[in-house]
C-alpha cells in the first residue's frame, strides 16, 4: 500500500464509500510479511511514498519468487526488482510473468500503465558507452516509479561539443543523472552549466589507476561545482530512485 492508496480510502469513508470498519481491515495490513528467509516491509509506501524495491543480488529464486508472490497478494504493482541476473530471472519466469531487461539487470513483475509520467522530466547523461549499463539501471528506475526521462548518452569530455549539442534538453530537466567512469569529469562540467540538481554516478568503467571506479569517485566528491550529491560506485538505482523523488517534488 503507498500513500495515494491510503488517501484514497480516507477519502472513500469522508464521502460515505465505504465505512471506517472496511477502511479499518483495508489499513490493517500487518507492517511487515515474515517469510522467515525475508522480511517484507508493507508499510514503506506509506511512510515513503514508494513500495519497497527487491535487491537481487544474493538472492535465490526460489526467495524471490517467494517475495514477489507475497507482494502480489498484497496488492503490489510495478514491482521493481534490482541486480538480477539472467539465469535468476529465467527460473522466476517460469511461476510468474516477469519483464526482464537485460543490460541494467533489472526485473519488472505486474507492470501496469496507471504510474503518469510527469511532465518535468530527468536527463540521464553518460560519459561513454560503457556506462551505458548503470544509465539504463538510473534511468529504468525513474520511469517504473513514475518519471519522464530524458538520455544523453556518449556525451562526455574527451569531445564535450556532444554535450553542448544538447544544452536545450539539459538545461530544461529538473533533475540530472550524471554517469561517468574514467576520470568522472563529467558531473562537474553539468554542475557548472545547470540550475537543476546533479547526481553524480561514478562507475567502474576504468583502466587499473581508475581503482574500479574510486577514481571517478573522488573526483565527484571533490567537485567544484555546486549542486552536486554523489551516489556509489555503480549505484544506477539509487540515482533513479533520488531523481524522482526531486522530480515529484
Amino acid at each position: 500500500m503507498n500513500k495515494t492508496q491510503t488517501y484514497e480510502i480516507l477519502l472513500a469513508v469522508k464521502e460515505g464509500r465505504i465505512s471506517p470498519d472496511d477502511a479499518m481491515l483495508k489499513l490493517k495490513m500487518e507492517p511487515f510479511s515474515d517469510l522467515g528467509h525475508t522480511k517484507i516491509d508493507n508499510h514503506r509506501g506509506i511512510r515513503q511514498g514508494i513500495a519497497e524495491v527487491i535487491f537481487g543480488q544474493g538472492k535465490t529464486s526460489g526467495q524471490i519468487t517467494d517475495i514477489v508472490s507475497k507482494m502480489l497478494e498484497n496488492g503490489r504493482e510495478n514491482i521493481l526488482i534490482t541486480r538480477l541476473n539472467s539465469e535468476t530471472a529465467s527460473e522466476i519466469q517460469k511461476s510468474i510473468e516477469l519483464e526482464y531487461i537485460a543490460a541494467p539487470k533489472l526485473g519488472i513483475v505486474n507492470k501496469t500503465g496507471k504510474i503518469t509520467a510527469t511532465k518535468s522530466y530527468i536527463v540521464v547523461a553518460t560519459g561513454g558507452t560503457s556506462d551505458f549499463s548503470v544509465a539504463e539501471e538510473a534511468a529504468v528506475t525513474a520511469e517504473v516509479l513514475g518519471s519522464r526521462v530524458e538520455r544523453l548518452y556518449d556525451v562526455g569530455v574527451a569531445g564535450i561539443h556532444r554535450l553542448f549539442n544538447k544544452m536545450d534538453i539539459l538545461m530544461g530537466a529538473k533533475v540530472v543523472v550524471a554517469v561517468a567512469g574514467m576520470e568522472g569529469a563529467l558531473a562537474s562540467v553539468v554542475g557548472g552549466l545547470v540550475d537543476s540538481p546533479v547526481i553524480a554516478v561514478p562507475t567502474s568503467v576504468g583502466y587499473g589507476a581508475s581503482f574500479g571506479g574510486v577514481s571517478a569517485l573522488l573526483t565527484m566528491l571533490n567537485s567544484c561545482a555546486s549542486g552536486v550529491s554523489v551516489m556509489n560506485i555503480d549505484n544506477g538505482f539509487g540515482a533513479g530512485y533520488l531523481a524522482n523523488m526531486i522530480n515529484h517534488i
